[in-house]
């Protein structure tokens, strides 16, 4: 049977729910959907963590949040996040996995009032393939999944990340604890959203 295929009108009598955040969020990255897929990458110590975390205690205010922390569990570096950026404050909307195997998240996925926003931290230690991870974003569509990646010179580790990177709505690039937003929402590719500011300033002060 044929597929249906959408007249101009349909597509413009479209509408969506989007997220409704401030301009610190909304200037580097816009208003995405709330089931947008998100596609983070940087390199280490770039300040991508403490980016991902941040970007999680925001989220908590839209929906329930699990963080997925395959690459580094509950370790200390992980707890100094959780108290730098106070997610006690997001206590009853903010959960860490730290060990599901890919059937045990879709089957807590599958739960009634299962986390809305599911971060993936990092991609290359969950250890799936792209066709397993686009069916994990196919099956549940009203959720947003934001996918962590490893980076080998400057780009994404793995030919399955870098295919996972072109069908993200969102793709986030940190670089010296800025976050540039590359994909579809930004009206304004010049912005950044700051990770810390005191990062940014011995950054460039070591350039200089």
């Amino acid at each position: 049977m044929a597929k249906r295929a959408y007249s101009p009108k349909e597509v413009l009598a479209k509408t969506y729910k989007t997220l409704p955040w401030g301009e610190r969020w909304s200037r580097p990255f816009g208003f995405p959907t709330t089931n947008e897929a998100w596609f983070v990458s940087g390199a280490s110590a770039s300040g991508k963590s403490s980016f991902v975390m941040q970007l999680a205690k925001e989220l908590c205010r839209y929906g329930m949040v699990l963080y997925c922390s395959y690459e580094e569990g509950v370790s200390q570096s992980f707890k100094e996040r959780v108290e730098r950026f106070k997610m006690g404050e997001v206590q009853g909307r903010f959960r860490v996995a730290t060990s599901d195997t890919y059937d045990e998240l879709v089957e807590r996925l599958a739960k009634p009032k299962s986390p809305h926003f599911v971060i993936v931290d990092s991609f290359q230690v969950a250890g799936w393939s792209y066709d397993q991870t686009k069916q994990l974003i196919d099956r549940f569509p009203a959720k947003s999944f934001i996918f962590i990646s490893q980076e080998h010179k400057g780009q994404p580790m793995g030919k399955a990340a870098v295919r996972l990177r072109y069908i993200s709505g969102l793709k986030v690039r940190v670089v010296g604890y800025k976050a540039f937003c590359q994909g579809r929402f930004t009206e304004d590719p010049g912005s950044y959203y700051v990770v810390w500011e005191e990062g940014i300033l011995r950054t460039s002060n070591n350039l200089g």
